[in-house]
């Protein structure tokens, strides 16, 4: 796996023809740590805008979005989590994700139930696509939320991707009635406050103030 990090090993893996090998050990007749092994690898290849491409064309997406399902092994959801996230980058790539059911899996992972490392990635993959206001209304309706107001406690490092999906959910007007019903008010402004004691992330401090700022029209 440590190989694919590697931007030029990227290129040669692809070009020696391991792509469709790869996605076929994703498959349910893999052992669960063949599968973590070859969706990290994809994962890593996946930062190459022309692996994207191929990945996707070898039929990976629909095997990735089964893997982040319930029936999987955490750190094999984790592994393929990272995969989706780094392939959302191509347009197609990112419609054929949702079109394969993607949303709801990935709205799981934000669960307390999930390490904090997957719900990072998930968090930031529920960001990605709810820049698609299309997408507005499928994560809404997959329970996203709630799980994403939990995720702005203090101390969550995934407060930073929560914070910026529910600035584009709260551009629906559906949603912005359901985000400010579930608490997400106070733990928004008392971000802000922390961010502006701390000179934190200057993205983090405009999420935070866009949101307060969505939300403020009701």
């Amino acid at each position: 796996m440590s190989l694919a990090v590697n931007d030029d090993n990227q290129v040669t893996i692809a070009a020696a023809g391991a792509i469709p090998s790869l996605v076929q050990l994703l498959g349910t007749g893999s052992p669960p740590g063949v599968q973590k092994s070859a969706a990290g690898v994809l994962m890593s290849l996946a930062l190459n805008d022309d692996n994207k491409a191929t990945i996707a064309a070898a039929g990976a997406i629909p095997a990735l979005v089964q893997l982040v399902g319930a029936g999987s092994a955490a750190d094999v959801q984790y592994e393929a989590a990272g995969a989706l996230m780094n392939l959302f980058t191509n347009a197609d790539n990112k419609a054929k994700i949702v079109a394969d059911g993607a949303i709801p899996p990935l709205v799981q992972l934000l669960g307390a139930g999930s390490a904090e490392l997957t719900q990072i990635r998930a968090a930031r993959a529920v960001m990605n696509l709810s820049v698609n206001y299309e997408n507005l209304v499928t994560i809404a309706a997959a329970g996203a939320i709630p799980l994403l107001v939990q995720l702005l406690r203090p101390g969550s490092r995934a407060q930073e991707f929560a914070v910026g999906a529910l600035m584009s959910l709260a551009l629906s007007a559906d949603n912005k009635v359901t985000i400010a019903a579930v608490g997400a008010i106070p733990p928004l402004v008392q971000l802000l406050g922390m961010t502006l004691q701390r000179r934190r992330s200057a993205g983090q401090r405009e999420h935070c103030r866009a949101s307060l700022r969505t939300l403020r029209f009701r």
